[in-house]
């Protein structure tokens, strides 16, 4: 495949303009100032102001910055959650021409020192409840020269072991109202995201302000965003800067609602606060989504979401669950797929191509829902064979997915061998699909989580999926085991709802039709929870090391 950039006719454009974070939220606060962003107080509570307020206090963000010392390629590190302040950062800190360090705060100390001195990090700002994690991680990272509190009481009552802390708030009160943005590169670092690491130190992937000003045009795009949707960012603002919807709602100028802290076990304040701000847009992994289900299900009267479109990632929702959503709420829940080295939106599954509508049925249509989708504008997807060999996109041929284009990483940050991550340009995804003759893609599995048996390969994920079908199922993994003569074979670990008792009998009437009888499972563990990831994803190689003997005696 070629990559020569073939120069033709010079055009008028002003191709001299630089796409920019800074042009979107001053676009936003110019245009649509009494815009809301709603916000979760420390107390628990709920507060709004404006996207002039915010953009005022954006500002003085910004110049608070730069009398820390902090200018172009510094690198400013940030811990907090969903919040006001997080918020008004994102446009702060890459407006001084200053990378934006997104940091996993669910990390281990050690990953995050290393994260913070990889980078560069020389100034981190903090949120008091957070502190306790800055301290641990602070003598890991020598390299940080200041470290700012964020909170609403004075420095007086703050406790901290941090060396060199200052106050926020106090720094913005003291620095200018107005600024003179500069003109920032377009191929510049706005931020920078850390992989969480599964394979030994997290990489880091550096993110241009053209990659993420293009990625929320296409994400609004495909989903429809408008000035009058109302988008909840519930997926944390510290990883994968929660999937580009900030910076996609700010160019639509949408209301926005920013939940703070909550928990995943406890998710009544997320579909309260949606029912009550008539949020229209929010993202989420299904980890959050079943729990906020399961609690719209004890409601007295079912709330109408039917504007609701639930961008759901991280793994692939279960079909009962997509189904609940519409069937319950009127909800739209729409399958999305990407990483951290993709901004992250490569496929969404949206509405039906107008071609399939009205030749597909009922349960044809939903089943569809269960693929990754469509490649949104811009993305070039491959799927090639171990040999790097192209496969055909005839829903059958399996191999891994390979993607390219303008919010596609093409190398990890000060990282001098890649590991093989990259093919001809395109990034290796590690995950095994297909694509089908009307061009959705199916991720299959993940190429270290695929079952091997006997030669052939069983979906974890399909399998999964299928299961959960299970009325009794709550959670559930599929894994491959070790196996003495059929290479591996597929254990199930369920969770089930209330404790409730269940069979592998049972477990296998589910997937009858569905897989091979070679294919079913021969162990069904039951336990009380599974283990995930610092990003909720699903912790298979936690659980393979567990598991791993299981078979030994076979």
């Amino acid at each position: 495949m070629t990559t020569e950039i073939v120069k033709g006719l010079p055009s008028t454009h002003g191709d001299s303009y630089q796409l920019n974070t800074t042009s979107l939220i001053r676009h936003a606060a110019r245009t649509y100032p009494e815009q809301e962003i709603v916000f979760r107080t420390p107390d628990g509570g709920w507060d709004r102001y404006s996207y002039a307020d915010a953009y005022s206090r954006i500002k003085r963000a910004a110049n608070a910055l730069a009398r820390l010392g902090v200018g172009p390629a510094d690198v400013v590190g940030i811990l907090d959650w969903n919040s006001k302040r997080h918020f008004e950062l994102y446009w702060a800190i890459p407006g001084l021409a200053a990378a934006m360090l997104q940091m996993n705060l669910r990390l281990s100390p050690e990953d995050l020192g290393h994260v913070a001195t990889h980078s560069g990090a020389s100034v981190v700002l903090v949120d008091e409840s957070l502190l306790p994690i800055a301290e641990a991680l602070a003598p890991h990272a020598p390299g940080v020269r200041a470290w700012v509190v964020m909170t609403d009481k004075p420095m007086s009552s703050i406790n901290t072991k941090l060396p060199n802390t200052h106050h926020f708030e106090d720094l913005m009160a003291a620095a200018d109202s107005e600024i003179d943005w500069p003109t920032v590169d377009e191929t510049s670092t706005y931020s920078a995201c850390y992989t969480t690491g599964t394979t030994g130190r997290p990489k880091g992937v550096f993110y241009s302000h053209r990659g993420i000003y293009l990625h929320s045009i296409s994400l609004a795009a495909t989903i429809s965003m408008r000035s009058d949707d109302c988008v909840m960012l519930i997926t944390p603002m510290f990883h994968g800067q929660s999937w580009g919807l900030p910076q996609a709602a700010v160019y639509v100028a949408a209301k926005i609602v920013l939940p703070g802290r909550y928990l995943a076990e406890d998710t009544k304040v997320l579909v309260d606060e949606i029912i009550a701000e008539q949020v229209t847009v929010a993202n989420g992994a299904p980890a959050i989504f079943q729990p906020m289900m399961d609690y719209i299900k004890t409601l007295a009267v079912a709330p109408d979401l039917s504007r609701a479109r639930l961008l759901s990632g991280a793994t692939e929702p279960a079909l009962s669950l997509m189904r609940d959503f519409r069937e319950i709420a009127g909800a739209d829940v729409i399958h999305a797929y990407g990483a951290t080295e993709t901004t992250p939106i490569v496929t969404v599954n949206g509405p039906v191509k107008p071609s399939l509508r009205g030749v597909l049925s009922t349960e044809e249509a939903w089943d569809l829902k269960r693929c990754q989708g469509l490649p949104v504008s811009g993305i070039d997807i491959r799927i090639v064979d171990a040999a790097g060999k192209d496969l055909p996109h005839d829903g059958a041929s399996q191999g891994e997915i390979l993607v390219r284009g303008p919010w596609i990483t093409e190398r990890y940050h000060k990282l001098a061998d890649d590991g093989g991550h990259f093919l001809d340009g395109y990034w290796r995804t590690g995950d095994v699909g297909r694509i089908d003759k009307n061009g959705y893609l199916k991720l299959t599995d993940r190429i270290k989580d695929v079952v091997k048996s006997g030669g052939e390969w069983i979906s974890s994920i399909d399998m999964e999926n299928a299961i959960m079908g299970h009325p009794k199922v709550q959670e559930v993994a599929v894994i491959g085991v070790d196996h003495p003569k059929w290479q591996e074979r597929p254990v199930v670990l369920v969770v089930t709802v209330d404790g409730a008792e269940l069979t592998l009998e049972e477990i296998n009437s589910v997937l009858a039709g569905k897989f091979a009888k070679w294919q079913l499972p021969d162990t069904v563990l039951f336990v009380d929870a599974l283990p995930r990831t610092s990003v909720g994803k699903l912790d298979k190689k936690a659980m393979r090391a567990e598991h791993a003997d299981i078979y030994k005696e076979a």
